[in-house]
């Protein structure tokens, strides 16, 4: 009796050390998420400073105007006060959810990235569920079928896709299919985009560029799926269960599967911080109406406000998705808790 209460006393411990283990680096993850915030908040305000330009004549698009009115344009951004004081306005604005006025757009900054945030997560958002769903059947399949001809040209073709830059896809569709599928906005103007006709030709005009994303990040994907499932199937969890006369295909999707996903959904995760970030290109190939087309054309100005805020955006997306990669993989993946 006593041998049965030391063990179920020894299981409550060990369980209990475990919980306050996942709390202890939950709460050192997010620790370290406020603080790369913070620090970007700092280094937000100064990256754009450092640009060439004066931000009051390149809106005046170098017509002939009197000094005096520049001096103007210029005590309107607040840009002829000391840099430090700039940099304190920036502090207590940004720390109250003002992220100021556009310079370009003569609109909040915050109104700005709100309208153009869902164009964005549209595309994104698109690109990643199918690249997430294509890529990892293809790992699957190609791991399960290891040397056959599917897996030899599966691999071939990720290899390839892996090495292609997004924004040159994006050009070599524009070009090849340019005269088939609408080539630049999200929606045909006039339209209304609630309604039937509004949502199928919105879908019309994502094809070119979610086809861009998607099969940029698929090759990841696949890559990655592959190789995890590969260093599954050699282990001694799967030989027991074939053992006890399961059939193949059950083996790999109950067994082998889902311990094998656990490095892709952590990459998803993190792509979706990168991708968010990183459709500047194809948004400015496509002319397409989100933050990514925003934060090119307030660089032309340079608009300091607008880049600011979607710079921190960018960030923030970045950081959320390292975030919550840590803290899934902390959760469902016992080998990190315990370490």
């Amino acid at each position: 009796m006593s041998l049965v209460l030391d063990g179920s006393t020894a299981a409550a411990a060990q369980e209990l050390r475990s919980r306050h283990g996942l709390l202890r680096t939950i709460r050192t993850k997010v620790g370290a998420a406020v603080l790369t915030l913070a620090f970007v908040l700092v280094f937000n305000f100064f990256l754009f400073r450092v640009l060439p330009g004066d931000p009051a004549k390149n809106l005046t698009r170098n017509r002939a105007v009197p000094p005096e009115q520049i001096a103007e344009m210029r005590r309107g951004f607040g840009l002829d006060q000391p840099l430090w004081r700039q940099f304190l306005a920036y502090l207590k604005s940004t720390a109250t959810g003002d992220l100021g006025i556009s310079w370009q757009y003569h609109t909040e900054v915050s109104r700005l990235i709100a309208d153009r945030f869902w164009p964005t997560l549209l595309l994104v958002g698109l690109s990643t569920l199918l690249a997430a769903a294509i890529g990892v059947w293809l790992g699957i399949r190609s791991a399960w079928k290891r040397g056959s001809r599917f897996d030899r040209i599966s691999d071939l073709l990720t290899n390839a896709l892996y090495a292609v830059p997004t924004f040159w896809l994006g050009l070599v569709l524009l070009i090849a299919f340019g005269g088939l599928f609408p080539t630049g906005n999200m929606i045909t103007h006039g339209l209304d985009p609630l309604s039937a006709e509004g949502v199928l030709d919105v879908a019309w005009h994502l094809v070119l560029p979610v086809l861009a994303m998607t099969i940029t990040y698929l090759a990841q994907y696949s890559m990655v799926m592959r190789s995890s499932l590969l260093d599954e199937m050699g282990a001694d969890y799967l030989t027991t269960a074939r053992a006890k006369g399961l059939r193949d295909d059950l083996v790999r999707r109950r067994h082998a599967v889902p311990n094998a996903l656990l490095p892709t959904m952590t990459l998803i995760f993190l792509n979706i911080g990168f991708i968010i970030s990183g459709a500047v290109t194809v948004e400015r190939i496509f002319s397409w109406p989100g933050l990514g087309q925003l934060s090119y054309d307030a660089l032309k100005t340079p608009d300091f406000p607008v880049l600011q805020g979607t710079f921190l955006v960018f960030s923030a997306s970045v950081i959320v998705a390292n975030l919550l990669s840590d803290v899934l993989l902390t959760v469902f993946d016992p080998r990190v808790r315990d370490s």
